[in-house]
């Protein structure tokens, strides 16, 4: 029997089936978070079997993140109106058509404009799948469960390539799409027998032109940090998506401040809570985001492994992840030692182990694995918290949008660390390799080199690049984890101090 619960407020109790809801809601974050990676793996085959430029490559890969991360806001609002259960069964079906019209172009602009279809599933999913969760499950049970959630990006990030390959290795190109029909068939079903409805009871206006803004300003700001590395920071492409962006967002603000009943309430930002997390959360995806989209470089570039093998070598990353989460340790330790401390000592690790890689990666891969298995026992620790935080503090009737923010700050944490911390890997190796070679890019100055010698030079200067780009993302992750730390602290005083009071 299908389950019709309509949410109070808040649900307080635990719902019988949250752990097989759970299951659920894992199943689906994984299929979408499998699609953020798994398509890297295909870029050879697409290049062959549909004739794809570069730049068609770029869009497809793009189309999907910029139309995802465009949209968390706007989809989380909706799910609070219309209701989470209807917005993940409409997220499943939207991300199984576009799958099925993936894996059936014949074109790259159908593969394109099925991405991005794939991308609005998408969208709809990592809002109303954090939001089920939040309601669901009640405070004791809420960061264990939030970390088993949280270890499906893991998952995610570890799989893909590996699932992406197997799948190439025995079917055409194609498949990587199709194998998403089976998974979504099941999330439908389950979803539909299993997951409560729930929404905001009050039901208020949408916020079209407050969706327009936010969609649009996301949107051109994302697509700004994505290409700046390809055309150039300083480009007129990219400074005017820059400016459009932050031009819209700025309305956007302006906007939501003005009218009674708006999409994002801007009022959130003065819970010193709510300010801590984010800003964490931030400067956490900048780092993790952008060193694990290095890793492989350093692997296949430096220490010499084949893609598959590299891809094989970041495994240690996402099982101490798992490992962790699936045994609870980050959730027993909020109790013990409360969420501040928890996610300073996470950050600690994250940022400890970025220190391993940078300074001791390039000596062999044992020294990378020390540094993979502390970051990825920091993130088990500290994104949970910081999650749960986040949600915590905006009201459990806005879980949707709480969920939005959460997804819009991964992904625009992500993108900036890869842009950034990929703009300080090439400086440096600009500004380290001969000047003979006059290329500023690992494989045109190996090209352009004349002896072993200068292989060597070239080879040590872009392994010099790389480790300072992972020292100044481990620098921002250890500022992320002290300044949410610090801003936590000071909430939960306040809180203690209203309620003597």
């Amino acid at each position: 029997m299908t389950a019709t619960v309509e949410s109070e407020p808040a649900i307080t109790g635990r719902h019988p089936q949250r752990w097989l809801i759970l299951g659920v809601i894992c199943l689906a974050q994984l299929v979408v978070l499998l699609d953020n990676t798994v398509l890297s793996v295909a870029i050879p085959s697409l290049t062959r079997e549909l004739d794809a430029s570069a730049t068609d490559i770029q869009w497809m890969i793009n189309a999907y993140s910029l139309v995802q991360s465009g949209l968390l806001l706007t989809a989380g609002n909706a799910a609070d109106r219309y209701g989470r259960k209807k917005m993940l069964i409409s997220g499943l079906a939207l991300f199984g058509i576009g799958s099925l019209a993936g894996g059936l172009a014949q074109t790259s602009d159908q593969l394109i404009a099925a991405r991005a279809g794939m991308g609005i599933g998408g969208a709809l999913l990592m809002t109303t799948t954090l939001a089920v969760v939040v309601n669901v499950f009640d405070d004791t049970e809420r960061v264990k469960a939030i970390g088993l959630w949280a270890t499906v990006n893991s998952l995610g990030f570890a799989t893909g390539p590996l699932i992406g390959g197997i799948m190439l290795d025995h079917f055409w190109w194609g498949s990587i799409f199709l194998i998403n029909l089976p998974v979504v068939a099941l999330g439908l079903f389950a979803a539909i027998v299993l997951v409560p409805e729930s929404k905001n009871p009050r039901g208020e206006r949408p916020d079209l032109l407050g969706a327009v803004l936010s969609t649009i300003g996301m949107t051109t700001l994302v697509y700004a940090i994505i290409s700046g590395p390809e055309h150039g920071w300083t480009s007129t492409e990219v400074l005017l998506a820059a400016g459009v962006g932050t031009l819209v967002l700025g309305l956007f603000i302006t906007w939501e401040l003005r009218i009674p009943h708006p999409m994002l309430d801007m009022h959130f930002f003065r819970n010193q809570r709510f300010i801590g997390a984010v800003a964490g959360s931030i400067l956490v995806a900048f780092g993790m985001g952008g060193s694990l989209f290095l890793l492989t470089q350093h692997l296949q570039f430096v220490l010499g492994y084949g893609p598959l093998d590299a891809g094989l070598r970041t495994a240690p990353f996402a099982l101490a992840v798992v490992a962790l989460n699936l045994t609870g340790v980050g959730a027993r330790l909020v109790a013990r030692i409360g969420t501040p401390a928890t996610i300073a000592l996470g950050m600690i690790l994250v940022s400890s182990g970025l220190s391993a890689v940078a300074l001791l990666g390039s000596n062999g891969y044992g020294g990378m694995m020390l540094g993979l298995v502390t970051m990825g026992s920091g993130v088990a620790l500290a994104m949970p918290a910081m999650a749960n935080a986040i949600m915590s503090a905006i009201p459990p009737e806005k879980a949707g949008v709480g969920a939005g923010v959460n997804g819009t700050l991964a992904e625009f944490g992500n993108g900036l660390g890869v842009a950034v911390l990929g703009a300080v890997l090439n400086s440096r190796f600009a500004a380290l390799v001969p000047a003979l070679v006059g290329a500023t890019s690992l494989p045109a100055a190996l090209a352009a080199a004349g002896s072993e010698g200068e292989r060597a030079e070239i080879s040590d200067a872009f392994a010099s690049g790389l480790q300072t780009s992972q020292l100044v993302g481990a620098v921002a992750v250890l500022a992320g984890g002290l300044l949410a730390a610090l801003l936590l602290r000071r909430a939960e005083r306040a809180d203690s101090l209203q309620q003597t009071t």
